[in-house]
């Protein structure tokens, strides 16, 4: 069985274990193929806010996508964060700042070795979440995916 990846704005309501890729999207490299490609052999639902084909012309684009994120984030069983160094990720920062306190739902971050405020990640995430190892590759966040998975759930 393989992964089913689901782009915004196409919805999701599903069971079963998922992953939401948050992260940089604007101005940044298209990390999130690099992440679906090797994960995809888990039989696990990727939830992919990266538009293929963003509508850049459509005025309601953006509050679309805002609201599309806003609900997958808190659908998915777990959250993928990778913050490039392109960008700040103001956003994504903002969102990791929201799912810290959410204890149930598991979380996986890393950090380009370049990323501007990766001190700032590794602190908060210390202080609010230690039991999250941050890394600063994306071999390492994919494979961090793999062995959750591969781990007993507790019922």
């Amino acid at each position: 069985m393989t992964a089913t990846v689901i782009e915004a704005p196409q919805e999701y309501d599903g069971s079963g274990p998922s992953v939401f890729l948050a992260g940089g999207i604007s101005g940044t490299l298209d990390w999130q193929t690099v992440v679906v490609e090797a994960i995809s052999e888990l039989p696990i639902t990727i939830l992919n806010p990266r538009r293929k084909n963003y509508p850049w012309n459509e005025p309601s684009a953006a509050a679309a996508q805002i609201e599309w994120e806003f609900r997958h984030l808190r659908r998915a069983t777990a959250v993928l964060f990778w913050f490039p160094p392109e960008t700040l990720c103001p956003i994504a920062l903002f969102e990791l700042g929201g799912r810290v306190q959410v204890r149930e739902q598991t979380l996986f971050v890393g950090t380009d070795p370049n990323y501007a405020r990766k001190l700032d990640v590794e602190i908060q995430l210390r202080l609010a979440r230690p039991e999250v190892r941050l890394v600063t590759s994306l071999g390492e966040l994919s494979q961090q995916v793999r062995d959750w998975f591969a781990s007993p759930k507790p019922s």
